[in-house]
């Protein structure tokens, strides 16, 4: 089965940076896209980016465009999330996940998922 490590979380000032990043253990037709989704308490967990591990194709949520960079290095096997210009909106608990082959942005679908790693972006 795939496995995900979620590292780089932190504590920045808004308008700050971070960059997030998921170490996948194979790429496979199990992790055919890898996205990350961030959930606060209480709320669902929300689709932020994913992209395509064979086609790099990429998509962003409407609140981050912009601002977040979802990229992929495939032979470190490791997915990247850049983050700028931070707001006090995106302090959550962030996670990689292996997709179903395809970017659904559904939590519900994810076939594994990462650890999380915390962003808090303080105001």
């Amino acid at each position: 089965d795939v496995q995900l490590q979620a590292s780089g979380g932190g504590l920045v000032q808004a308008g700050g940076s971070l960059t997030l990043s998921c170490v996948v253990s194979e790429f496979t037709f199990n992790s055919k896209a890898i996205g990350w989704f961030r959930e606060t308490p209480g709320n669902e967990r929300e689709a932020v980016s994913c992209i395509g591990t064979t086609d790099g194709e990429k998509s962003y949520a409407t609140s981050v465009k912009g601002r977040f960079t979802i990229s992929i290095d495939t032979a470190k096997k490791t997915v990247y999330l850049q983050m700028n210009a931070l707001e006090s909106e995106d302090t959550a608990r962030y996670y990689c996940a292996a997709e179903p082959g395809w970017c659904s942005g559904k939590a519900s679908m994810q076939r594994a998922w990462g650890q999380g790693t915390l962003v808090t972006v303080s105001s």
